[in-house]
């Protein structure tokens, strides 16, 4: 008899314990509804933002490289070119004794003397 009792006790905790369990899965379920709901309304349009704006970025570092640095780099090469060959010229007349006004002026110019 003793027995009969504690396993309907037994039968009657599982039955809560299920009860408990089924709560608890369903609020879980909800919970993850919201947080599909969140990625789907919010996440995605930041993403969709972000990547606009690394767009935009793109775009104006090509803008910037293609028309300031790239002419700005070319300049500044030929001219060290130039100022380069100068010194060349300018080192053969040395060697041969010719310095002139030239190779005065253009050292001034350079900076070097």
């Amino acid at each position: 008899m003793w027995l009969a009792g504690i396993r309907d006790v037994a039968i009657v905790l599982l039955a809560l314990e299920s009860l408990v369990i089924g709560v608890l899965l369903a609020l879980t379920l909800i919970q993850i509804r919201k947080l599909v709901r969140l990625l789907r309304e919010e996440i995605a349009p930041m993403l969709d933002t972000a990547s606009q704006t690394l767009d935009t970025v793109n775009g104006t570092a090509s803008f910037v490289s293609q028309n300031v640095v790239t002419p700005f780099i070319k300049v500044s090469s030929y001219s060290a070119g130039a100022v380069q060959t100068l010194r060349s010229l300018l080192f053969i007349g040395r060697k041969l004794g010719k310095r002139d006004v030239v190779s005065n002026s253009v050292d001034a110019l350079s900076g070097h003397r």
